[in-house]
């Protein structure tokens, strides 16, 4: 079992929060920008977006 304070609790929440709310639309708006320009199997954007989006994924539960 590990202990945690009130204020790395308050932390993580706040940290989760911003990830949902800034950083997730962030990276969906990136990626749907990307795939507006057309082919995908060459658009290095899209590639990167779709990397943050995926990182972003394995840091912040759904």
């Amino acid at each position: 079992m590990a202990y945690m304070s009130q204020e790395g609790y308050d932390k993580l929440v706040a940290d989760l929060q911003y990830l949902e709310s800034v950083e997730r639309p962030k990276a969906s708006a990136a990626i749907a920008e990307a795939a507006d320009k057309g082919d995908l199997s060459e658009n290095s954007e899209y590639d990167a977006a779709k990397e943050a989006q995926r990182h972003l994924e394995l840091v912040s539960p759904k």
